[in-house]
């Protein structure tokens, strides 16, 4: 019998595999991308102190009427901006990128894009 294979198993591997590499300090803290067939999650995190600093994704009322009508792609562009906005608010410019072990491609490329063009260096 063939076996289905576990995609998100595979992405759990990889990601455990990054994240030996990758940590956030309050200095630069790590930018954490999340995505579920229909929402994307992006969190800002300091490691050391276990805190998230800041949070945006698709499922807050604020984002409604800008991604009403957008594509999955179009809609991590502007979830990246308005990360980045927070996250500028609060002084943080500089922070290292967490693909979350997914691809570097479509919504997690969106959302990075996004957020460099709102002004977060990484």
């Amino acid at each position: 019998m063939i076996s289905k294979i576990d995609k998100n198993k595979d992405r759990l591997k990889r990601h455990a595999r990054i994240r030996k590499k990758i940590s956030g300090t309050s200095e630069c803290p790590r930018l954490s991308v999340y995505r579920s067939l229909n929402h994307i999650y992006a969190q800002i995190i300091d490691d050391v102190a276990g805190n998230t600093l800041v949070a945006c994704s698709t499922v807050e009322k604020a984002l409604a009427k800008e991604i009403k009508g957008k594509s999955k792609s179009e809609v991590a562009v502007v979830v990246g901006k308005k990360l980045a906005e927070k996250a500028l608010a609060k002084g943080i410019k500089q922070v290292v990128f967490d693909r979350g072990g997914y691809l570097y491609t479509g919504r997690v490329k969106a959302l990075a894009d996004g957020a460099r063009e709102a002004g977060l260096d990484f």
